[in-house]
């Protein structure tokens, strides 16, 4: 669990009273709040600042102009990873539901219960920082694979389809010691301890 000194939480919504209660329900539990009155004050912040690892965005589905709805597609088009948790009212869930779909994590309607929205954000923060942990891991895989040479990507692909030393000799015309250099090679270049992992990190780099 991440200390909760060390999160930061969005919040967009167009009614000041609910924006200063639930400012003070969070800074209550330790985590830094910034509040936006709309879609396009948000936009500007997220374009100008680096986004925080741990963070989390608190976004009304339905504000005047921009809609949290059409705020979150924005965000989408544009990379944003920081987890989303839509506030919606009763007549507003469908919209929240689809949002969730659309890649939102959840959305909690109102009146809600304080140590739920909380605990919520918490899970929201966890499952964000393995996303961007993951994200990262698999740039490094792509960066590895981006140097083997054409030869070497050949070699890769049919190990991964399965195929013996052998059988990938007489496919490409070359001896099996020459096989098993390249396959030494892509071991080291990829980081695989052994046939296993190399096959899940080029599935995973795939995915």
């Amino acid at each position: 669990m991440i200390a909760k000194t060390l999160i930061s939480i969005h919040i967009v919504d167009d009614d000041e009273a609910v924006r200063d209660s639930l400012k003070w329900l969070l800074e209550g539990h330790g985590m830094r709040v910034f509040t936006y009155h709309d879609g396009d004050s948000y936009l500007a912040a997220f374009i100008s600042t680096k986004p925080d690892i741990n963070a989390c965005l608190l976004l009304d589905v339905r504000m005047p102009g921009m809609s949290g709805v059409q705020l979150h597609d924005q965000l989408l088009q544009r990379g944003h990873t920081t987890p989303v948790i839509f506030l919606t009212g009763h007549g507003d869930v469908a919209m929240a539901v689809e949002a969730v779909k659309r890649g939102a994590f959840h959305f909690v309607e109102k009146p809600f219960a304080e140590d739920y929205l909380v605990s919520l954000i918490e899970r929201a923060i966890d499952e964000g920082s393995k996303r961007q942990s993951e994200t990262a891991g698999d740039d490094a895989i792509q960066k590895r694979l981006a140097g083997l040479t054409p030869r070497e990507r050949e070699v890769l692909d049919m190990i991964v389809e399965g195929k013996p030393n052998k059988t990938i000799a007489a496919t490409l015309a070359i001896s099996g010691k020459t096989v098993e250099g390249h396959r030494a090679h892509i071991m080291e270049k990829l980081s695989a301890r052994n046939a296993a992992e190399l096959v899940h990190l080029v599935l995973r780099a795939r995915r």
